[in-house]
Formats: structure tokens, C-alpha cells, sequence
């Protein structure tokens, strides 16, 4: 496949607007994971007080994500990106202020992520019900592709950069910049144009019947209800061990550092860039089966972290672990593009969403009290070999190791039309994935 025809989704301006959004958007979020982190350490130097942070970010998030999922359904996804970027931008800039004045305070900071939780969980389902919407069929594997390359490209440098202003002038700055692109997001949004359907020519039924079509949607799909599964626990010890002890090992480990925990995860971040650039040119005929068993290396950086915490070597196993990330990113994403109905796309990915994200709090906590509790090498060993155990659990269900490409649109019974579906998709009713922020540890 040539170069130009790898780019193909691009020529659809829908997309492309789309794409400009998700892009400058990511290029201020991938540095908060830094910021954050070492903004709370800053604060309050213990594996405690981060995991109360980004506990309660993620409780907000799961709390809210099934009423996202409707509500990315029944209204126009761009507005309720729009509005769900309007949010996030003034709550960053209040962090940004706040911390960047030194008045921040632990309270605080933990009141503004939970906001930023709910928010995204309106967000993350209504950006994976947009990209079928917004590119033809055949590509939709390049879009999903391109998105990835789009966001892990500027991961490679937004972490570092991160890492780089929180030891020169704080943490409170690269939120400040966070802010700034999800306003310049609104206005890329606002070009997408998708269609919209009449107002009042159709009576929508009540959230709890399309929660219900959702809940149906999502378990008749074996395949679909067995990752997700996989990814509740992997995501509950992945982010124990990445978003709460290694901010904590970096920070206290001369041979990593702040900054140089931002070079890691710039490293993990480039290693995806150059597993993107082969997902534009290489089809996954069995893209589950692929992407399992590429998941089980994100144990690699793990044990690296556990065993051998100096940089280069934490870095590399980053490198690898952000390539199989990729794989399973884009393999994932386009298997629900491909056999999900767009009408229930992000009622389903709510579902996918809630149950990958619903152990991460209870991680998040369980982690923070175990680094005092139990020697970190241990800890993180075992962790790693569990998380290797579970994923490959997976590939034992058929239809995960089995499920192929297809080239048709799903089908369902018809029900109302969501208000910003084009006229010709009728179809009802995907786990959320990709569409998550960068902040996120991987997940369905």
C-alpha cells in the first residue's frame, strides 16, 4: 500500500476536522499524566495521596460512563464533545491556576479530577460512535490508525516536555497548555458537520429501554464481554503498578527522576509511532487474536520496573510495550467499528467502557496501601505475572482467537434514529479504548 493511499481518510473533510481536533487536543493531555502525578507528590510526597487522586477520577468516570453512553446516542456526539471539551478545558485552567499561584491543595486537586472523570465519561463514548460516521468503511482501519499515530506522535514528546517543565518552572503550566488546546478542539469540532436528523420526527424511547438495547448489544457478543473482562482486572493492576508506583519508584530513584519518568513515557509513546506506521500498511486478518497476545508485553516494562528501575532499561521496555499497545489499539478499535451497529456504537462502548475501567479505582486504592505494606519488587513481579496469565485467559474463548475483518455494515431491527447519524444509517445496536485520553492506561 503507498503512502497516499495509507493517508486516504484524510481526504473526507469530516474527518479530517475531526482528526485536526483530536490532535491538538492530545497535544496538551499527554503531558497532565506528568504534571499531575508530580503535582500531587509535590503536595503530598506518598503513594497514598496519588492514589487518592486518580481513585477518585476514575470512581467519577465509572459512575457516569452508562448515562454518557446514552446520551452520546440520543443527541449529536459533536455537541456533546463540545460541551464535554468546554469542561475540561475550565476545570485544567482552575488546576493550572491553582498550582502554578502554590495554593493548591491536595482536597482540591482530587475535587477537580473527579470532575474531569464525569466529564470523560461523556466524552470517550461519543468519540467512538463519531469515526464511522466520518470516514468510508473500507478505511476505517487507516482512521483508527492515523489516530493513534496522531496522539502516540505527540506522546513522544509531550511527556518529556512534561517532565522537563515540572523541574524548570512546575507542574501547573503544562495543564495550563492543556487547557488552552481543548479550546482550540471546540472550534476544529465545530467544522466536523455531520448530519443531523429532524428535531421531533421521532420519539426517542426512555434511557432505561436504550440502556437496555445497550446491555443486549453488548452481551450477545461473546468476543466483546470476554476482553473486557480481561481488560477490568489487567486495567486494575496496570494502573496499580504504572499509575501509582512508578510515579512513586521514579520520584524517589535517582537513576530515573522526574524528568526522566517523562523521557519513559515518551519512549512508550514512540514505540507506539512505530507500530502505527505499520498498522497503516498491514491488515489484521484476526485483529483480537493479534492484539491479546501483543497485550501480555506490557508485563515487560513491569518487571523492569520492579527488578531493574534505571532508565534506559525501564525505557526500552516501554519502547516495547507502547508497539504491542498498538497493535491491540487499532485491532480492537476497528473490530467494533466492523461488527458493532453505529446506532448503539457508543451505548455499547459505555458497557465496554464501565466494565474495563470499574476495578481501576479499587487498584488505584489497593496499590497505594500495598507499597507500604509490601516490598515493591514483589509486589510488582507478581503483578506482572498475573497480568500475563489473565490476557492470555482470553484467547481460550473462540470467538475472540477466530473473529475476523468484515466488510459490511451490521444489521439489526431498525429503532429511532440518533440525532446526528446520517439519514441512510438505520441500524441498532464496543468497548472504550482508544478513544480514552492518553492519561488512561491501555484498555478495551
Amino acid at each position: 500500500m503507498r503512502v497516499k493511499e495509507s493517508l486516504g481518510a484524510l481526504g473526507d473533510p469530516r474527518f479530517a476536522w475531526y482528526f485536526a481536533a483530536r490532535t491538538v487536543s492530545t497535544g496538551g493531555s499527554v503531558m497532565v499524566p506528568v504534571a499531575l502525578a508530580f503535582a500531587v507528590l509535590h503536595i503530598d510526597a506518598s503513594a497514598g495521596a496519588l492514589a487518592q487522586v486518580l481513585g477518585v477520577r476514575t470512581l467519577a468516570m465509572v459512575v457516569f460512563l452508562l448515562v454518557g453512553g446514552v446520551v452520546a446516542d440520543r443527541f449529536s456526539r459533536i455537541v456533546v464533545l463540545q460541551v464535554s471539551h468546554v469542561l475540561t478545558c475550565l476545570t485544567q485552567a482552575v488546576a493550572a491556576a491553582l498550582i502554578i499561584s502554590g495554593h493548591a491543595t491536595l482536597t482540591q486537586l482530587t475535587v477537580i479530577e473527579g470532575i474531569n472523570g464525569a466529564v470523560s465519561a461523556f466524552t470517550m463514548p461519543a468519540m467512538m460512535g463519531i469515526v464511522p460516521l466520518v470516514v468510508d468503511r473500507a478505511r476505517l482501519q487507516q482512521a483508527n490508525a492515523l489516530l493513534s499515530f496522531s496522539r502516540s506522535g505527540l506522546a513522544v514528546i509531550g511527556p518529556a516536555l512534561a517532565g522537563l517543565l515540572v523541574v524548570g518552572v512546575g507542574p501547573g503550566w503544562a495543564l495550563a497548555v492543556d487547557a488552552l488546546t481543548y479550546a482550540v478542539a471546540i472550534v476544529c469540532l465545530s467544522r466536523v458537520g455531520l448530519p443531523r436528523a429532524e428535531p421531533g420526527r421521532v420519539r426517542r424511547p426512555s434511557m432505561v429501554r436504550e440502556l437496555r438495547e445497550g446491555w443486549s448489544e453488548f452481551t450477545r457478543r461473546q468476543w466483546l464481554w470476554v476482553v473486557v473482562l480481561a481488560f477490568g482486572l489487567t486495567n486494575a493492576i496496570h494502573v496499580g503498578v504504572i499509575g501509582v508506583l512508578g510515579p512513586l519508584i521514579a520520584a524517589s530513584s535517582e537513576a530515573i527522576g522526574e524528568a526522566g519518568w517523562g523521557l519513559v513515557l515518551s519512549a512508550e509513546a514512540a514505540g507506539t509511532v512505530i507500530m502505527t506506521l505499520v498498522m497503516l500498511r498491514l491488515r489484521l486478518e484476526h485483529p483480537l487474536r493479534a492484539g491479546m497476545l501483543a497485550i501480555c508485553v506490557l508485563a515487560v516494562p513491569m518487571v523492569l520496573l520492579g527488578a531493574l528501575p534505571a532508565l534506559l532499561p525501564v525505557a526500552i521496555g516501554f519502547f516495547v510495550a507502547g508497539a504491542a499497545v498498538e497493535v491491540f489499539g487499532v485491532g480492537w478499535s476497528t473490530a467494533l467499528h466492523e461488527h458493532v451497529p453505529v446506532a448503539v456504537l457508543s451505548r455499547v462502548s459505555s458497557y465496554d467502557a464501565l466494565g474495563s475501567f470499574v476495578a481501576m479505582p479499587i487498584g488505584t486504592f489497593v496499590y497505594g496501601w500495598l507499597a507500604t505494606t509490601v516490598d515493591l519488587e514483589t509486589l510488582i513481579l507478581v503483578s506482572a505475572a498475573v497480568y500475563v496469565v489473565i490476557s492470555l485467559a482470553a484467547l481460550l474463548s473462540r470467538s475472540v482467537r477466530d473473529l475476523g475483518r468484515s466488510s459490511e455494515e451490521p444489521t439489526e431491527e431498525p429503532t429511532e434514529e440518533p440525532t446526528d447519524e446520517p439519514t441512510e444509517v438505520r441500524t441498532v445496536a464496543m468497548p472504550a479504548t482508544a478513544a480514552g485520553r492518553s492519561s488512561a492506561p491501555p484498555q478495551s
